[in-house]
């Protein structure tokens, strides 16, 4: 296991697990010579020692180190540490199309239409360089706050120039966006990945999976033999343009897709067009479903050969079956006896090689391995507990725990292990606990009335996103200051979530003390707004004689049509002339 703070090839410095997959486990890590962040997939250290996992990861850097777009994940370097391979990757903050869908259900169909151009822009590379993803799904697509999309995870991209994978190996995608020819156990192509974009696509505008089913299996055999749902039933705004595209990306038979996303990539970028809006339904060129499964016709017998009367075939089997005759009465009983004796020894043979294999394969493995048992369940145990419970059972515990979110489970207590509860496990295994730090939600307060930086600064440092939108509002109101809010107080929110903080959209008065209005700059300001500009003087002596010093409407507040306000302007101070010096003043000033 890989410990926060460890260093991979004296360089790259581990700050946490950020996740786990089935070949590898990545972490944000520091990179200590080029001063950033980095992504750091580390092959796990079950499949470190296995050859044929290590090449599969060793073929996924170099395919993905060629690839350099903007909306595909850079990988950096490539390397092995003390018997650990690792890949150093750009580390993008973001969230993937998967959360997005399950957070706001189906995308707008602008939306959507850039989210793809993005994925078959980059994709566009990959295919140029006869590279194939294999595993496109929206939990390899990210999706940053400012809507750059990147595609992650070439996990089973290969070159199909370069050595391909077994027939076992091939089949690896996620089964709800895996192509037909895949599903059949035939290999991939580029148009594989033009399937698994197109069914993306669905789920973007419609929210949910085209084919659904209890298990992997019966979803493959959907994508197989079940024609796709029309996008329009579902969405009947949307243009036939758009169905069109989505058609011929799924099709079952990879000659009517797309060659490669660089030519669905074309086609969507017109696809809006004004000159597209009658755009017929296509139809596909080639069959689409195979007949290789239907159900063959038993084979008929051969007819009678023609002109044979049926009195000539009983004598031909009449024939046969004394021909028989003669030859079992030629089988003579020394014959039959020495084939009994070679059944006796074949049987003897048989015998000793089933005890022989009963041997190797059950009761050898059964007395030099250690039983597996349970994990057992510690979920909600405090840590001691947890710790005494694993030990009794068999296990060793980690001297270091891992802290994890939850919403069920008591702050301090175990909410799950690794491995999970009831996984079996051989005695002596090391179980790491993954305790409870809390639930991550946050409720939300009134935040009517309240400074929308204030409030804005506040929940993003709790990793919360903030919309602001300005709104027409009646009656007076401060420009800066909230008028609603979207989710309403009390309502919770996750980090990463999005809050939307509505702030009136009006105009406002402005500082007109700042040292540059005159009372006739004030007049032409608000002349447009129809308000009454009253004037008032006041001797200053620290202000430019004419400058607007005062206001009786304060800055901010919201300009009304038919009211009024009034400016102090400033007028320099009365001074009397000097005449000459009398007695009085004389005693006054005490100069005489």
């Amino acid at each position: 296991m890989i410990m926060k703070g460890q260093k991979i090839s004296d360089r790259y410095q581990i700050i946490k697990a950020i996740g786990e997959g089935g070949m590898a486990n990545v972490y944000l890590a520091y990179d200590t010579i080029l001063d950033r962040d980095v992504a750091v997939k580390v092959l796990r250290g079950d499949l470190a020692n296995d050859e044929k996992f290590v090449r599969r990861f060793q073929r996924e850097a170099l395919s993905a180190s060629s690839l350099t777009h903007p909306n595909i994940v850079e990988v950096y370097d490539v390397g092995e540490d003390h018997g650990q391979y690792y890949i150093v990757m750009e580390y993008v903050e973001g969230r993937h199309l998967k959360d997005l869908i399950k957070k706001r259900g189906k995308l707008t169909l602008s939306e959507v239409i850039d989210i793809m151009l993005q994925i078959t822009d980059g994709m566009s590379v990959a295919h140029d360089s006869y590279i194939i993803h294999r595993d496109i799904k929206p939990q390899n697509i990210m999706i940053l706050e400012n809507g750059l999309v990147k595609i992650m995870d070439f996990g089973i991209a290969m070159a199909m120039n370069s050595t391909q994978l077994t027939q076992t190996n091939s089949v690896m995608g996620s089964v709800h966006y895996l192509p037909p020819e895949q599903a059949n156990g035939k290999g991939s192509t580029l148009q594989s990945d033009i399937y698994s974009m197109g069914i993306v696509m669905y789920e973007l505008l419609t929210g949910k999976l085209p084919y659904k089913g209890d298990n992997a299996v019966e979803i493959a055999l959907k994508h197989l033999k079940k024609p796709l749902p029309s996008i329009r039933e579902e969405l009947p705004n949307i243009p036939q343009s758009v169905e069109n595209i989505i058609i011929k990306a799924t099709a079952k038979n990879p000659k009517n897709r797309y060659t490669d996303a660089r030519e669905m990539h074309n086609d969507l970028l017109t696809c809006l067009d004004e000159s597209r809006e009658n755009e017929p339904k296509i139809k596909l060129p080639y069959k689409e479903f195979s007949e290789e499964n239907k159900a063959k016709q038993p084979k008929k017998e051969p007819e009678e050969e023609k002109g044979t009367s049926k009195k000539e075939s009983k004598q031909k089997e009449t024939k046969k079956e004394s021909s028989d005759e003669v030859l079992a009465k030629q089988i003579t009983k020394n014959d039959l006896k020495k084939q009994n004796k070679l059944l006796i020894v074949l049987a003897s043979i048989f015998t000793c090689l089933i005890v022989a294999i009963t041997t190797v394969v059950i009761l050898i493995p059964a007395l030099t391995t250690n039983k597996e048992i349970h994990v057992p369940d510690v979920t909600g145990y405090t840590v001691e507990d947890a710790l005494k419970t694993l030990q009794d059972a068999g296990f060793t515990v980690a001297s270091e725990q891992q802290s994890v979110a939850s919403t069920t489970v008591e702050t301090g207590k175990v909410a799950r292990t690794s491995p999970l509860a009831g996984t079996k496990r051989t005695k002596g295994t090391e179980v790491t606990l993954w305790v409870s730090s809390g639930d991550p939600s946050i409720t939300l307060e009134n935040y009517v009335g309240r400074n929308y930086l204030e409030v804005q600064g506040a929940l993003e440092a709790l990793g919360v996103h903030v919309i602001i939108e300005k709104r027409t509002v009646d009656g007076d109101s401060t420009e800066n200051l909230i008028v609603d809010q979207s989710p309403k107080e009390g309502e919770k929110v996750a980090e990463g979530d999005y809050v939307t903080l509505y702030i009136p959209d009006v105009d406002v008065y402005p500082d007109f003390t700042n040292g540059s209005y005159t009372y006739d700059d004030v007049v032409d300001y608000l002349k447009k707004y129809n308000v009454t500009v009253n004037k008032a003087e006041q001797e200053d002596s620290t202000h430019t004689p004419g400058i607007v010093i005062a206001q009786s409407r304060e800055k901010g507040k919201r300009i009304v049509s038919g009211a009024s306000i009034t400016v102090t302007v400033a007028v320099a101070p009365e001074s009397s002339d000097e005449g000459p010096a009398t007695e009085d003043t004389c005693e006054e000033s005490g100069l005489c």
